[in-house]
This record gives C-alpha cells, structure tokens and sequence, in this order.
C-alpha cells in the first residue's frame, strides 16, 4: 500500500509538472524580420504576442528570421531534433524530409485566394497536416500560412500571355522535379538555382526570368533586372507550420489550446498582409510603374493548364508513391469543390 501511495504521489507530481511546464519556443524562418512587409513574420509576431499573452507568460517564443539559425531545410530537421522548437517551411525545404509534399505543385489548381482558404483550412488540410505528422513522426503540423499568395512569372526577353511566348526563355525554379517539368512543359527552359544566387542570375543573364509571388517579386527589387511579368497564378505553395512534438506534448492543455489557437491567427495575419502587399505600392501597384505587367485571359491560362497539368500529374504517378497519388485525387476534388462554391455560400 506505501508503494502505491508513493507511486501515485509521483505520478500526480509529474502531471503537476507537465500540466505548468511552458518553456520557450524557438522560432525560426528564412525571411525578413519585419511584420509590415513579410508575412512570414507577420505570422510568428501574432503567434508570439498571443502565445505569451493568453498563457501569461508560461510559454514565450523567441523568433529568429533572416536565416540567422541556418536554411530552411535546416531549420526543418532542428525542430525534428529539438534544437529549436517551431518553423515554417516552404514546401521546397519540406520536399527533403516529406516528399508528398510535392502533390500542393498542382499547376493552374485554384481561380482565386478564397479557394486556397478553403482547401487548406478543411479537410484537406487536416488530412496533409496528419499525413506529415505520421511520417515525420516528431513534428505537429498547427496550419499552413500563406507565402505571399499565387505565383507570377517574369522575364527579361518578351511579354508572356500563350504558350508559344515561353519558347527559349530559361525559368529559374526551386530544386523541384515538379517546378522544372511544369515550366518544360510550358515550353520554358528550367534552370533550378539557390534562392541567393537568383538576383545576379537575372542580373548577369545566366537566367532569363523566375517565378514567384509578386510580394516576393517587388521586396527582391527583381524590377530592377527584369521588363515583363505574367500574373499567371500558376502555383500556390503555402508554409507549413510545425513544432516539435515532444514540446508540444510537455505542454498543458490549455497551452496546446492556446497555441493552435495563436496559429489559426498566424495563419489569418499572413494571409490579409499577402493581401495588402499585392493590392499596394509594396506590390502589384507599385511594380506597375517598373515592369510591364500581363495579366492572362481565361482562355490563355486554360491553354496553359491543359499543357501542365498532364505533365505535372504524369510526374507524381511515375515518380511518387500510392499515398501520393491518393492525395493529389483528394487535393484535385476539394479544390474542385472550393473553386465552385461562392464566397459566404
């Protein structure tokens, strides 16, 4: 009976512990650390003001922008191991660690924001973020904030708006087999290149354009080495949000609540400041006095899609697994769905 009296007394101190263990959560990311002009960091600084405030103080978290704690690559496996506890990563650096990932590249998906919204915070969404969780294994996916919003291309050689006017033009892509056989199959030449190389890629024509959401476009100051830029909207590739699990699961409830609680704001401020930066000066309304801006018909970016969408599906059932295959059907339907439904429906 001592033995049980004492057993239970330490199993009800360590669930004491556990239940008021907080703890500091090391953030990192590879963007520039100022709220107004990323949304990345537009992210982590309501994650972290809510974090800290709604648990009074029990958990705090210390973000680390600008790669200041290494690539985004690397910060993935520092939070598998530890080292820090939360990053977002772009599905170039998660593709690694979680090849899946790759089904999100479905060119020429979404007609608009509203629907990507739909998609990832549903049960697609749900059904990624447990998938990721199951392999990794040592991670918790808590959402999947917005980049910058849709892809653009720009080049320095022509206008862009059919198929044909991607002829010759070498495209730098992420590292991506996917990236590269969707602008191949455009017609393009794909030319994958480090992120930090791409300016004087552009600069000294060893590149003839890049791809990227117009906030990325204008804070790259790529106006300044590139004439032409197509809203093409071909891609759509949110951050996943992950923390370690083994933090994660030292925490209480209730500050488990009050983080998924301060990333579905994470999420919801990175979304609305990619809004503000595409619709101001620090985006499409300022780049328009710089670079000729295209903007695609229905039929030009369906022509587009009837010729990357093959390629891209094609790529995923001869290079991917099963699960992978099961995914992009269930991606392609929940999009389906999302594109069809009007806004408030």
């Amino acid at each position: 009976m001592n033995t049980l009296i004492k057993g239970l007394t330490v199993a009800a101190t360590l669930t004491a512990t556990t239940a008021s263990a907080g703890g500091v959560i090391k953030f990192g990311h590879d963007n520039k650390t100022d709220p107004f002009e990323n949304p990345a960091h537009a992210c982590t600084a309501v994650f972290s003001n809510i974090v800290t405030a709604d648990t009074n103080g029990s958990v705090t978290v210390e973000v680390f922008g600008s790669n200041q704690l290494g690539s985004a690559a690397e910060h993935v496996q520092q939070v598998r191991d530890g080292i820090i506890q939360a990053t977002l990563t772009s599905t170039g650096a998660l593709a690694s660690y979680y090849p899946r990932i790759d089904v999100l590249n479905l060119p020429f998906a979404f007609n608009g924001n509203a629907s990507t919204y739909e998609v990832f915070d549903g049960p697609f969404g749900k059904e990624l973020a447990a998938d990721i969780e199951a392999e990794l294994g040592d991670v918790v996916v808590l959402g999947f904030p917005d980049t910058g919003g849709f892809f653009a291309v720009t080049n320095s050689k022509r206008p862009i708006a059919n198929l044909e006017d991607f002829e010759g033009i070498r495209i730098r892509t992420m590292t991506l087999p996917s990236h590269q056989k969707i602008m191949q199959s455009l017609g393009a030449e794909a030319y994958p290149l480090s992120w930090g190389e791409v300016y004087s890629g552009l600069q000294t024509g060893v590149i003839d354009g890049q791809m990227n959401p117009v906030p990325i476009i204008s804070f790259a100051n790529f106006a300044e080495v590139q004439e032409h830029l197509t809203l093409t909207n071909h891609l759509f590739s949110p951050y996943t949000f992950m923390i370690n699990r083994a933090f994660y699961e030292g925490l209480s409830e209730a500050e488990q609540a009050t983080l998924h609680t301060a990333a579905e704001n994470c999420v919801t401020a990175s979304r609305g400041l990619s809004r503000v930066i595409e619709a101001s000066d620090r985006g499409l309304g300022g780049l328009m006095d710089k670079i000729k801006v295209t903007a695609l018909t229905a039929e030009q970016r369906a022509a587009m899609a009837a010729a990357a969408q093959p390629a891209f599906e094609a790529h995923v059932a001869e290079n991917m697994d099963a699960r992978a295959g099961e995914l992009l059907a269930k991606f392609k339907e929940q999009v389906a769905a999302a594109n069809a439904s009007a806004y408030l429906d």
